[in-house]
């Protein structure tokens, strides 16, 4: 690579890390937002015109922001080795796809809705959150399984008992599982229990029993692996950027491995000198 060219990634370096760069990017990122919403008021067509312009730069510098953070790498394809530039990458271009003479318009439309996730690209925080979230669903996916048996359990006791009360709500185990997710979200789960109490009193065990188990253990389970998650990736993001409590630790064990290596070859050549004495 030559002088010039990396004159020019260094100055390209220096506008990416700039934090007003980053503020104003934000900022677009919210106006574009705005703009998308106030399209779908009926407004006169003079305003309608402001607002394809307003697009049409909001676009541009999108694609400028995208140039320059794709010049401040090293090599190009290191910017695709980042699952969020890549995502960056495919709503930009997206923008391009014109929204008026299009056979695409609606889709193109709705495109441009997707650039306010780019806030989720541009804030660490809001990454954490998503990483979090994304890593959290398999382990999300074994709780929600598990809902799943205590869902058809019950459902199934329901239908055996309360069908001949209310075939609406306890036709089968399908319906009666349908019923049992109103009772878990409270949507008027109380008329629900009152009705089978009238046949069976102590029916309210039944109720009581399956909304703890739902509505309090099991949804603390699954924000607790979420939570979880979130230190880690919080940890892993202080770890990166040498900050906090965990970037300190890490720091420590670094310069401590170094130390006992530094220690391994002093006892070394202590060992030789020793063995070597001798013979003298």
């Amino acid at each position: 690579m030559s002088v010039d060219a990396l004159g020019w990634r260094a100055r390209f370096l220096i506008i990416r890390s700039n934090k007003f760069f980053e503020i104003a990017v934000i900022s677009i990122i919210i106006l574009s937002a705005m703009m998308v919403g106030v399209t779908t008021y009926d407004i006169g067509p003079g305003w309608m015109g402001v607002l394809k312009f307003f697009d049409i730069a909001v676009t541009v510098f999108f694609l400028v922001e995208l140039l320059i953070r794709m010049a401040a790498e090293k090599r190009f394809r290191d910017f695709f080795k980042n699952g969020w530039n890549i995502f960056d990458f495919l709503v930009v271009s997206a923008s391009l796809i014109p929204v008026d003479e299009s056979e695409m318009v609606l889709v193109a439309r709705l495109l441009r809705i997707f650039r306010v996730l780019r806030l989720v690209s541009m804030i660490p925080e809001l990454r954490i959150l998503m990483d979090a979230l994304v890593k959290a669903v398999p382990r999300i996916g074994y709780v929600a399984l598990l809902m799943f048996i205590i869902f058809y359990i019950y459902g199934a006791i329901g239908s055996f008992w309360f069908e001949k009360i209310n075939p609406v709500l306890w036709g089968d185990v399908s319906i009666a599982m349908l019923t049992l997710f109103r009772v878990a979200t409270f949507e008027d789960w109380t008329d629900v229990m009152y009705e089978t109490m009238e046949v069976y009193s102590f029916s309210w065990v039944y109720y009581l029993t399956f909304i703890f188990l739902t509505a309090f253990v099991f949804l603390n389970m699954m924000i607790g692996v979420v939570l979880d998650v979130m230190q880690k990736e919080h940890d892993k993001l202080s770890v990166e950027q040498g900050e906090g409590e965990a970037g300190e630790v890490h720091w420590i064990r670094e310069h401590t491995a170094e130390m006992e290596q530094r220690l391994e070859r002093m006892e070394g050549m202590l060992e030789q000198l020793t063995q070597d004495q001798p013979r003298r």
